[in-house]
């Protein structure tokens, strides 16, 4: 009975620290944007997330963050760390077309993506080693 509520309690913090830890990354993200241009890297203008700028969202994102998170955690609580792959693959496929048609967005994609599967892996990592 313990066991499913450290199961329960990891999957309850994936869910919640993945939240917080998405919100702070994004919020260390922002730089302030140079008064003259946009600075350049290989010859490209870089993108620049300004402090004040609004920020453009993926539809649904908050909902699939939470659903991956589940997913991820619970895939390492069942033993089976291959499925994050899927999930891994299905996010990317399925925002296939709406990155493409904003590129501005990659960015903050990758970020959020990156920050909630870490904190997924941490806190289903942290289960197993509970239990």
């Amino acid at each position: 009975m313990m066991g499913v509520g450290i199961a329960a309690g990891a999957l309850a913090a994936s869910v919640l620290l993945g939240w917080l830890a998405v919100e702070v990354v994004f919020k260390l993200a922002r730089v302030k944007a140079p008064s003259d241009s946009a600075p350049r890297r290989g010859g490209y203008e870089a993108t620049v997330l300004p402090e004040s700028a609004p920020v453009e969202v993926l539809r649904g994102g908050t909902w699939i963050g939470v659903l991956e998170r589940l997913a991820i955690t619970g895939a390492i609580l069942a033993g089976a760390s291959g499925l994050i792959a899927a999930v891994v693959a299905i996010k990317g496929l399925g925002r296939w077309s709406e990155l493409q048609r904003n590129p501005a967005l990659n960015e903050r994609f990758i970020i959020g993506t990156l920050a909630s599967y870490l904190a997924a892996g941490a806190c289903g990592f942290v289960e197993v080693w509970l239990s």
